[in-house]
């Protein structure tokens, strides 16, 4: 299945443009979630690498786990080097960014934010520090400060040959490239595609990519989209249903087997409890009797306690006796 990731076809946009290159390299700033709304994911799916700069430590913490061919940065990158405040958005991660005026923007969708203090690498200084070499694209995505990247950037040193950078304000939608269009033109990069959310520039000197890249967006319909076919295990839609049914029977089958502070994790996960008190509070249910009772009612009908329900098939003699 050619699955999207993204929000407006960004990935299928660079599928085509770079359509016959089994390998490549790129760099994406503000990678986010390292595959909803990712617009690298595609390309590592399918044996590409890169660098990716997301500065939420979970979100970039996930990257080791699911994306361990990448490098991770966790930082900001701006115009100078150095440190720089970065107000990081309750829940809704992906409207985090280093200006605040965005961030207060939004709290009209029932959100908080707080600020902390991050280093700041140019763009030019992390390319030298990874050891950068070929470039095929660069995505930028940084909640309206993509002219700050774009000025700390080296294109002599540091070429890609794609560019991708989110040019609307965020929740206004207006027109935003017009701060940095000029500088990328005046780089000798070319613009080729406007998505009603991207702009798409490829350097010159790589006419077949711009000849690939198509001037107007796709059929929508040409892929199917990640966030269109539901969850895993609720979905048959989705490549991991299967997987994802099979993984949430034994998780349900383990539920008297997992350690107390796994269950408080999972359950202050669920229910968005990031304060020490809720935290405690939940510590003390778990520790109760009738809450390890509870997790043996749920668990008995995955473990072979309950068995007018199997989880498989059909039971065998042996599955009926040995469950008594």
């Amino acid at each position: 299945m050619d699955l999207s990731y993204t929000q407006n076809l960004e990935d299928y946009h660079l599928s085509l443009a770079f359509a016959g290159h089994a390998t490549g390299c790129y760099i994406d700033i503000g990678a986010g979630h390292p595959v909803a709304d990712n617009v690298s994911c595609w390309f590592y799916q399918r044996g590409w690498h890169g660098i990716v700069v997301e500065p939420q430590s979970d979100l970039a913490a996930l990257y080791a786990r699911l994306r361990p061919r990448d490098k991770v940065v966790q930082a900001l990158v701006g115009r100078t080097n150095g440190e720089r405040d970065f107000f990081l958005v309750d829940r809704l991660h992906g409207f985090s960014t280093t200006i605040e005026r965005y961030a207060q923007n939004a709290q009209a969708l029932g959100v908080g934010y707080r600020s902390m203090r991050l280093p700041v690498l140019t763009l030019a200084a992390l390319c030298e520090a990874q050891g950068v070499g070929e470039i095929d694209f660069l995505k930028i995505d940084v909640e309206g400060a993509e002219a700050e990247v774009l000025a700390g950037a080296d294109f002599k040193r540091f070429r890609p040959k794609v560019v991708v950078a989110e040019a609307m304000a965020p929740g206004s939608g207006e027109p935003a490239w017009q701060e940095w269009e000029p500088q990328l033109l005046s780089q000798g990069y070319r613009f080729a595609l406007f998505d009603t959310l991207n702009r798409f520039y490829v350097a010159e000197e790589h006419p077949a990519i711009m000849a690939r890249l198509p001037q107007e967006r796709a059929d929508w319909h040409a892929v199917r989209h990640m966030y269109e076919i539901g969850r895993a295990p609720e979905s048959a839609e989705h490549p991991d249903h299967v997987l994802a049914r099979d993984l949430a029977r034994g998780f349900w089958a383990m539920l008297p087997w997992l350690e107390p502070d796994l269950i408080v994790a999972l359950l202050a996960r669920a229910r968005r409890m990031e304060d020490a008190t809720g935290r405690a509070a939940l510590a003390a249910t778990v520790d109760s009797e009738a809450f390890r009772l509870a997790l043996g009612r749920i668990s008995c009908g995955y473990d072979g306690g309950q068995v007018d329900e199997p989880s498989h098939g059909t039971l065998t003699d042996g599955d009926v006796s040995g469950s008594r």
